[in-house]
């Protein structure tokens, strides 16, 4: 039960991250950049990369051979 959460959870994790290269990218081709909104965005991708590898290694263990 708690690995079918766990993968739920993970698909909308990376959603969310495939979410925001597309608002960085258009943060970064607008002709006003906010700086600040982009240095949050890229701070937030970071946290979510950091969730995702941490519920994958939860699902994936590493197996000592």
């Amino acid at each position: 039960m708690e690995e079918a959460i766990l993968r739920v959870k993970l698909a909308a994790l990376k959603s969310e991250h495939r979410d925001l290269d597309g608002a960085i990218d258009a943060l970064l081709e607008a002709p006003a950049k906010d700086q600040l909104q982009l240095a949050r965005l890229k701070k937030r991708k970071l946290r979510l990369r950091d969730e995702i590898a941490e519920i994958e290694d939860r699902l994936l263990p590493d197996i000592i051979a």
